[in-house]
């Protein structure tokens, strides 16, 4: 350690280069995404906290942050999870950055001031922590969790992992899916029958009446997808979850141009059961999406780095447009205007901070 660098952290304080050092726009491996929860906890102790809520099937804990300052009355609360899929590392990048941002802009934005005064954000950077470990370690492209594929069941099977994102509770194992449990969508042997699937519906279920907003952080294909995944059933507010999903897509859009499709799996890509998001809806949890990241598959799971920031800037200014959406209807009683003018507000910003970068 040289001179210069003693001396700023005497001046400044170990935390603060910490902050600088840590890198949102690279891909890091489970002991860094670790290291660095434990730092934002550390950190912003006055607005952020780590919640330990479920083990994996190789017995590692499942933590989210918690983000927003305690009030001392009950909150209303955002849902995000990333890394569900293991080979989808874009997915924990942008939970980071998403954290990165509210934590960087609180103090100085109102609206964010307010949103956190009003809603907690619980956050998982990575749900499918065996497998993403298993893609650094052994098989990149690695997708599912890392449990035998014969657990739980009456079956022969040499092949490990469950697809979770076909595993809740949610016209389980009716399309989408196959039995043969080699397959990257094999659903497990019953609902639930994974730990990971079960420590989201334990934490959520105790708070559903709570939680305004499921979100679950996908790549590829750069989608906006609402429930249901099974072609033959349509949400009650089908309507409203689309208006509100094709103006986030065009929030994405105004950052860098990039265009997501809006619809339900069966009419944008494939229809499929067991979903996270579709349980969420199914649980009385009215908005519920899936966002499928960058790209639309000329590098798919394996996104350059290069692409992070301009993923997570977009994809940043899609999630706040569903957020700022719900909080205003939930708080303001407005739905859709004052919702679409501070979207519009947010697409002003982000396109300005863009062309600046």
């Amino acid at each position: 350690m040289g001179p210069a660098l003693l001396v700023l952290l005497s001046l400044v304080g170990a935390t603060t280069v910490e902050r600088v050092q840590y890198d949102y726009y690279k891909y890091h491996p489970m002991s860094e995404i670790t290291d660095w929860m434990d730092m934002i906890a550390k950190n912003y102790s006055d607005v952020a906290s780590l919640v330990e809520y479920g083990k994996t099937y190789e017995n590692r804990p499942i933590s989210l942050l918690k983000i927003g300052p305690t009030t001392g009355v009950r909150k209303k609360a955002i849902w995000m999870d990333c890394g569900i899929h293991a080979r989808e590392w874009i997915s924990p990048a942008f939970c980071q950055y998403f954290v990165k941002q509210l934590l960087e802009t609180y103090k100085t934005d109102s609206q964010i001031k307010e949103m956190m005064t009003n809603m907690d954000f619980y956050v998982t950077p990575v749900l499918n922590i065996d497998g993403y470990i298993y893609t650094w370690t052994t098989d990149r492209l690695w997708r599912k969790s890392r449990s035998p594929g014969a657990l739980g069941c009456n079956c022969s099977c040499d092949c490990n992992g469950t697809d979770l994102n076909r595993n809740f509770n949610a016209n389980w194992g009716t399309v989408g899916v196959s039995f043969n449990c080699c397959s990257q969508v094999y659903p497990g042997s019953k609902p639930l029958s994974e730990s990971e699937a079960q420590a989201v519906v334990d934490f959520v279920e105790k708070r559903k009446d709570d939680i305004l907003c499921f979100l679950t952080i996908h790549s590829y294909g750069q989608l906006l997808l609402v429930p249901y995944g099974h072609p033959s059933i349509a949400a009650p507010n089908y309507d409203e979850l689309m208006k509100v999903g094709l103006a986030a897509a065009e929030a994405i859009k105004k950052v860098h141009g990039m265009e997501y499709t809006v619809g339900t799996s069966p009419d944008v890509l494939y229809a499929n059961s067991g979903s996270s998001r579709d349980w969420a809806r199914l649980t009385g949890i009215n908005f519920s999406y899936t966002f499928e990241l960058r790209d639309k598959g000329e590098h798919g799971f394996k996104l350059p780095e290069e692409q992070i920031q301009p993923t997570c800037e977009e994809a940043y200014s899609g999630a706040m447009h569903i957020i700022s959406y719900v909080h205003d209807k939930t708080f303001k009683g407005t739905g859709s205007a004052a919702a679409t003018a501070t979207a519009t507000l947010w697409m002003v910003l982000l396109a300005v901070g863009a062309a600046l970068l």
